[in-house]
């Protein structure tokens, strides 16, 4: 089961066991977050939402608030104007644990997976 949630105004594809990086939240890492902002679920029955799929949501475990590799921007004009700029982007890092689509049918993370090993300690 796979689904389309919208986070910061940007529409994303998430499955279970995913890690997603989006604009910043204000969230600390570690904490277990609710998205409920679901467009549309796939799997054995899809469901189109209008906007939002009734019911539906996804839980998603912060991992880190962090910035991104720093981006240079270099411009040059006629008569030696030069300037050198950079901008590193904040971003939050989300794992996806579980998926509900409110019909009762829910796709969670696997244990055994890479992801859940790493990063969801029991």
């Amino acid at each position: 089961m796979y689904g389309i949630v919208q986070i910061g105004g940007h529409q994303y594809r998430v499955q279970a066991g995913d890690i997603l990086d989006v604009q910043k939240l204000n969230e600390e890492a570690g904490k277990q977050i609710t998205i409920d902002q679901v467009l549309f679920v796939g799997g054995d029955k899809n469901l189109v939402g209008a906007p939002n799929v009734a019911g539906a949501k996804v839980t998603a475990k912060v991992l880190r608030n962090d910035r991104s590799r720093k981006e240079i921007v270099f411009k040059r004009r006629p008569g030696g104007y030069k300037r050198k700029k950079g901008h590193r982007q904040e971003y939050t890092a989300l794992l996806i644990t579980e998926i509900a689509d409110g019909q009762g049918n829910t796709a969670k993370i696997d244990a055994k997976s890479k992801n859940a090993e790493k990063h969801l300690k029991k």
